[in-house]
This record gives structure tokens, sequence and C-alpha cells, in this order.
């Protein structure tokens, strides 16, 4: 469901990747297709991967939580800030926080991930301009 999503940036690069300096120094030097995507593709894509990896796992919890709150979710008795928002709609006039705590569980959840994959890219990125140093 979500190639297209990962892939045609990843291919994007890769391609890009191909033609640099680096990659024809490695085949002009002899390794083999399999030593050149492991040794100086991967760990040049590796980064944008994590990136994903963590915008993935955001969209998910969100999706999951939408499905719950619907009732085509995870079925009881397994929890999930869906069917808590769900069942707090109903009290919204009296007890407001059981539909607003797990709504804020979701955003902060999801505002941490995304904040912790745009970190992730800003360390790895090898062309950013400014490196943190310790």
């Amino acid at each position: 469901m979500l190639i297209p999503y990962v892939g045609r940036p990843l291919r994007g690069q890769v391609l890009s990747l191909r033609e640099k300096e680096f990659i024809e120094a490695s085949i002009s030097q002899g390794a083999t297709p399999l030593r050149v995507m492991f040794s100086d593709l991967l760990p040049n894509v590796m980064s944008s991967v994590l990136v994903f990896f963590t915008l993935i796992i955001a969209n998910n919890i969100v999706l999951e939580a939408a499905l719950s709150f619907l009732g085509a979710g995870v079925q009881d008795p397994t929890p999930s800030w869906g069917k808590l928002i769900a069942q707090g709609q109903a009290l919204i006039v009296t007890r407001p926080m059981l539909a607003l705590a797990p709504g804020i569980a979701i955003i902060l959840t999801v505002l941490s991930l995304n904040i912790f994959g745009d970190g992730l890219r800003d360390a790895l990125d090898p062309r950013a301009k400014v490196r943190v140093s310790h």
C-alpha cells in the first residue's frame, strides 16, 4: 500500500546517486553490483528510509485510531485510542476529558514521531549545511 509513497523517492535518490563519482570509482575498481549496492548506495539511502519509517508509523497510528473510532479497527478487549474517543463522545458534554485525553495523546505521539523523523533526517543527511557536534 505504501510502496509508491516510499519507493518513488528512494528510486529517485538511487538514480541520482548512481551518477556520482564515488559510484563510478567503485565500479572502476572492480566492485560487483552487489558490493556497490550494499557498501555505497545503501548507506546513503538509509537516512531516507529511517525518516520514511517514522512517518509511516505515525500515519498508521492515525489510521488505526480512525478505524477504531468508526468501529472497524481492533475489537474488544484490546484498548485503542480511537475506541476511547468514540466512548467519550457520548459523554462529551459532562466529561469532556474522556474524549479529549486520547485525542491529545494521538496528537502528541504523531507530532513527536514527526519531529523525531525530522531530527533523524537532519542528523543523518550527508549534505546538511549545519552539523551538531558534541
